[in-house]
């Protein structure tokens, strides 16, 4: 696919990346000469210097003969504007990155007007999954497939749990319907298990259920953790608001530490709920005399990453609570995973991953992915597929069917009825099937997992 991303920010760089990888052309446009060099050494895109807003710099970047535009500047208006003028000159569809709250709620009232195909915003898109987390807080990440029916939940490993040592075969003892599909050992190493793995302490796993049997797992193996109540959100920016907003709805009480005061105005004003404290996040003191040590869930959501690790580590070392980590640097990745930090979220590629999989629809006809999610830190991938005409060995057992290496069927999904597959389990018309799959084995639709 022809794909002209506008903007080679934070977020344009990251999606240029990752639809490169996927061997689409990519063309990148920005006034800065300076970063599109950069991306040009480092990326197999081509470039164009110029304002995205201009019809002479869309033309010259192809976006009369594009599949695709992504404006992703660091002004919605601009974006808009962009995607207004690709749309007019020719392009399929259009992606606006849109940040402000007041924007977001009224673009359905223009979005047709504007021929906007998708609206992404990386802050809300982030505080979504974060708001998930805290509802089930025994996990590490969650991310939805099936409408909801189906969960992959990450959580670790520790000493003494009944998981140490366990081979992944005698995981059925629990009277659990799940299915352990990766595990992350030490830094890198990320495996796509058999029945013979055996865990062990300091694994991080990531586990396909049904949100019920989700929980009776959890229960069972002692990482249940107590329904959080009180939260405490240590800046109150885009992401603090649109997270605060969401836990508030569930009756969750929201403390917000805010170093602004103009932005506490705001936000008292927005978010009449919740408490609103003027301070500094990272201040100890302030910290212990705001209840840090009572919360069940603490967030580390300022805009510098390095105050949001060390709010991260202290909360870690003198409370029990669910701790968040906003992060927004991707190259910290290595660094953070050394530091046990408990969940950490990155929104960039939280972003990224909501446009190719929206990509990937869109090129995909037999087989058509329905969602894609990365795991493991972004080196597996669990894509859901419905099973449709043209799908190759419909109605054989799974043992017979030759998959790819580094790949399993990890749920099939029957209406509202999950199934965790066995080897009579079959591909049937009509259903939906999830795989989870190295990202090196570049599946993009269903009939990609055979060997």
């Amino acid at each position: 696919m022809k794909i002209m991303i506008i903007g080679d920010g934070k977020i344009g760089s990251v999606l240029a990346e990752q639809l490169s990888k996927e061997k689409h052309e990519v063309t990148l446009v920005d006034r800065s000469g300076v970063r599109l060099d950069q991306s040009n050494n480092e990326l197999d895109v081509m470039v164009v210097e110029g304002d995205g807003a201009s019809r002479e710099v869309q033309l010259e970047a192809g976006a009369d003969q594009a599949d695709l535009v992504i404006a992703c500047t660091g002004a919605d208006e601009l974006n808009l504007l962009c995607c207004l003028i690709g749309k007019k000159l020719g392009a399929r569809h259009t992606i606006a990155r849109v940040r402000n709250p007041m924007y977001v709620e009224e673009l359905n009232l223009i979005k047709d007007d504007l021929g906007l195909s998708m609206a992404i915003n990386p802050e809300e898109a982030c505080a979504t999954e974060m708001a998930r987390v805290l509802r089930f807080p025994s996990a590490i990440k969650i991310d939805t497939f099936a409408r909801g029916h189906v969960e992959i939940l990450k959580t670790g490993v520790t000493a003494g749990s009944p998981l140490d040592g366990m081979a992944l075969k005698d995981i059925g003892k629990f009277r659990a319907n799940v299915l352990i599909c990766a595990v992350e050992r030490g830094e890198r190493d990320v495996i796509i298990p058999s029945g013979e793995f055996q865990l062990k302490a300091g694994d991080r796993i990531s586990v396909v259920a049904s949100p019920q049997e989700a929980q009776r797992f959890f229960r069972q193996v002692g990482v249940a953790k107590t329904r959080v109540r009180q939260v405490m959100l240590i800046g109150g920016g885009r992401m603090g608001y649109y997270l605060a907003r969401q836990l508030l709805a569930t009756g969750m009480d929201v403390k917000i530490i805010e170093s602004d005061a103009k932005r506490c105005e705001e936000l008292s004003q927005l978010l009449p709920e919740a408490t609103i404290l003027h301070g500094d996040g990272t201040d100890q003191r302030l910290l212990q005399e705001e209840g840090i040590e009572h919360m069940d869930a603490i967030a580390a959501l300022t805009g510098i990453d390095e105050e949001n690790i060390i709010i991260s580590l202290f909360a870690g070392r003198t409370t029990r609570a669910k701790v968040i980590t906003k992060v927004n640097r991707s190259s910290y990745e290595p660094l953070v995973g050394s530091l046990s930090l408990d969940s950490v979220f990155y929104p960039r590629n939280i972003c990224a991953d909501n446009v190719v999989r929206y990509v990937r629809a869109m090129q995909n006809q037999t087989g058509a992915a329905v969602s894609l999610h990365t795991i493991a830190d972004g080196q597996t991938e669990a894509i859901e597929f419905r099973i449709k005409e043209g799908t190759l060995h419909l109605d054989e057992p799974l043992r017979d069917i030759p998959l790819k290496k580094n790949l399993l069927i990890a749920c099939i999904i029957h209406g509202p009825q999950a199934e965790i597959p066995s080897g009579d389990s079959r591909l049937i018309l009509g259903d939906t099937v999830i795989v989870v799959t190295s990202r090196r084995n570049a599946v993009h639709q269903l009939n990609d997992i055979f060997a």
